[in-house]
């Protein structure tokens, strides 16, 4: 078996493995709240049941998933189909989104109309559990996305860390209307708060997939970085037009490196795939490079050919 096709599978493992391990635990916390709110009055933990319910479902998104963006490039889709993350990920923070409405309005709800009774004691022990354990699996899940370079898994993280962050405000004004009975209204007030933090966690999941769907590139650190490798290897004088675009966390990237123009084909071809080695062997995640190779343009000072080799040099040259 190809070592491509063996580091596909434990992917797909791994993802799997992991999500499964939270969609279980995010069953049984749906549960507890769902319970934990309706027997003991508690519109903050009830909300926050609806939040676990959503991690199921994003949960399900990965497992299945990961199958199809794992897939290698084929001749339908040359640059593999590392979209279809993108797509999930984008998913999982429109969810998310739509669950922090939901929470808004059911609060607004609850202080427009009053309620009869204060949350109980035993729902605080709930809220508590849900803030460590999520916690707790949020670190997992993004320690093991980062290992398999998963933005979906890692988004899904994310969703966990905002559940447990949910989970606080939540604790805090049962604990509040517990004990201070005149405060219930704290606890819708609670709701509302919750509904932020999933807002917030929302957009960090979906503005890494806007970026990729609108063909953003690197960020400047990184384009730096490629180029100071690119022009490290001798035989190079330069290098510009760098172009990347990024697909399901993985980075393709073509660039023009300036060459001695008696230089022979062997050499030149030669050059190139070493210039393309040693980008796919950074740890930028880069997984193919375009090297394109071509002679000093005579309109291309020494001057400005030098300029791409400097590492400092803030504003590096690009021409399509």
């Amino acid at each position: 078996m190809p070592s491509e096709t063996k580091q596909n599978t434990q992917t797909i493992r791994t993802v799997r493995f992991v999500t499964v391990v939270g969609m279980v635990l995010n069953i049984v916390l749906a549960v507890a709240k769902a319970a934990g709110g309706l027997l003991f009055y508690s519109q903050a933990l009830l909300a926050d049941a609806v939040h676990s319910l959503s991690d199921l479902v994003t949960d399900l998104a990965v497992i299945f998933g990961v199958k199809y963006w794992s897939a290698p490039p084929d001749r339908q889709h040359p640059y593999g189909h590392g979209r279809i993350e993108t797509l999930v990920s984008a998913f999982i923070g429109i969810a998310l989104a739509a669950v922090a409405v939901g929470l808004v309005w059911d609060a607004v709800g609850t202080l427009r109309h009053g309620s009869e009774h204060g949350p109980a004691g035993f729902a605080f022990a709930i809220a508590v559990f849900s803030v460590v354990s999520k916690e707790i699996l949020f670190r997992w899940t993004r320690a093991k996305a980062r290992a398999v370079h998963s933005t979906a898994m890692e988004a899904n993280a994310w969703h966990h860390r905002s559940d447990a962050i949910s989970s606080i405000p939540v604790a805090i004004a049962i604990s509040l209307a517990y004990f201070f009975p005149k405060l219930s209204f704290v606890d819708p007030v609670g709701a509302i708060l919750v509904s932020f933090f999933v807002l917030y966690a929302a957009w960090t999941i979906v503005r890494p997939t806007l970026q990729e769907l609108s063909e953003t590139g690197v960020s400047r650190e990184d384009q730096a970085k490629i180029y100071r490798m690119a022009t490290s290897l001798p035989g190079i004088i330069g290098a510009h037009a760098l172009r990347t675009r990024n697909t399901g966390g993985a980075i393709w990237a073509d660039i023009h490196i300036i060459v001695n123009p008696d230089m022979t084909v062997r050499e030149g071809h030669d050059l190139s795939h070493r210039v393309r080695d040693l980008l796919v062997d950074s740890d930028l995640n880069i997984v193919d490079v375009v090297v394109h190779l071509e002679p000093p343009s005579p309109s291309r000072s020494r001057t400005s050919s030098s300029k791409c080799q400097c590492p400092e040099q803030p504003d590096l040259p690009f021409r399509p």
